[in-house]
Formats: structure tokens, sequence, C-alpha cells
């Protein structure tokens, strides 16, 4: 199986290909647009912020290239957030392929220990709805670092309640993301991973 990750100006890249090492797949870390066209699955991984992270994949075309790949994509994090429509984040046009908006968490006054932005550390998911998840998986925790989150909407496939509800997971056609980190989020992630190799 041919798996690319998709190469560009945010973190976190090295992290996804050591999560893959660990299920023995082997993945290029590229930002070919022949070879990304080409593959059989893609990850779009990234840590960040958007209005620059957008500028330079406009500046790469990958702006283009990206929303118009036909095999299974995974965004995580910040990949699942440019994948959006739109992001408060740099007040940032985004990829569009799903059309939820990324907001700011605001922290609710009086309520310190649970409002503390960014959103950090392990919380669990809920109402998944697609196939990068199995019954197994509703209700376990994974682990998040992010100050934006995007709204639930029509293209939510599972939610996570921190200050508000918001989804933890996007699935349009081809195109899956995460907001948590799968590769940071032990067996778990690990299986979500795996499910997302077979499709």
């Amino acid at each position: 199986m041919n798996i690319v990750i998709i190469k560009y100006n945010a973190g976190n890249i090295e992290s996804v290909n050591n999560a893959l090492m660990r299920l023995d797949v082997k993945a290029e870390i590229t930002g070919d647009h022949n070879k990304i066209r080409n593959a059989d699955k893609v990850i779009f991984p990234g840590v960040g912020e958007a209005s620059t992270t957008m500028a330079y994949l406009k500046k790469e075309g990958l702006d283009l290239l990206i929303p118009e790949l036909k095999q299974p994509v995974l965004g995580i994090c910040l990949g699942l957030q440019l994948m959006c429509s739109y992001s408060e984040e740099g007040d940032t046009r985004c990829l569009g392929i799903f059309e939820e908006q990324v907001k700011r968490f605001i922290p609710e006054q009086g309520k310190e220990f649970i409002t503390k932005v960014p959103h950090m550390g392990w919380n669990n998911i809920t109402n998944l709805k697609s196939d990068i998840f199995d019954s197994s998986l509703e209700n376990q925790f994974v682990y998040f670092v992010h100050s934006y989150y995007a709204a639930v909407g029509e293209h939510t496939a599972a939610v996570c309640n921190y200050i508000n509800q918001f989804s933890a997971a996007l699935h349009r056609d081809n195109f899956y993301a995460t907001q948590f980190h799968p590769e940071k989020s032990g067996t778990v992630g690990a299986r979500i991973l795996e499910n997302f190799l077979k499709i």
C-alpha cells in the first residue's frame, strides 16, 4: 500500500510517521503533487497556525490539489481545521472540504478548572458515525491539544464536549478528519489509524 503524509510547514509529521511505523506501515513524507495524487491513502497532519499554513498551501498549490483528491484522505488536528470552510484563527478562508466553521474556545467565567484554553489532554468521543470508527471506540478517550474547534454540523462524525460540544471528527465522502491526535492516543488511536488504512 502506498501511503503519503503531506509535507508542509506544520508540525507533527514525524509523530504521525512514527505511529504508522509502529503499525509496520511505511509512509512517504512528500509535498510532490504527483506522489500525493497517486497514493493509495493520504494523511494531512498538522500543528500550527491557520492563516500562515493556508498561505503556504496556496504558495505550493496544495490548496487546489487536496480538495480534488479521490482516495481516502485523513486530516489530523490543524489538518481538520484547514479542511473546513473558515477559521477564526487569523480570519482564514480554508479548503472548504467540510462546511463546518472553526471557532475559538471562549472560557466560561467562574469555571476555571474546566475552561482552560487550550483544551489539552484526554477526553472521550461519542456519537461515532464513520467507518474509521467501530462500536468498540464509542466513549473511548483520545488525546487533544487545541484552542480552536470545528462546530458540530452536517459532517460531524464524532462529538466531544469541552466548554461546548464540538466536532471531534468529520467525514465527507473520501475525506476524514480528527481534531484529536490518533498518533498520540495509544491503542485507541492505533485502532483508528488501522481502520483508516483498511478503507
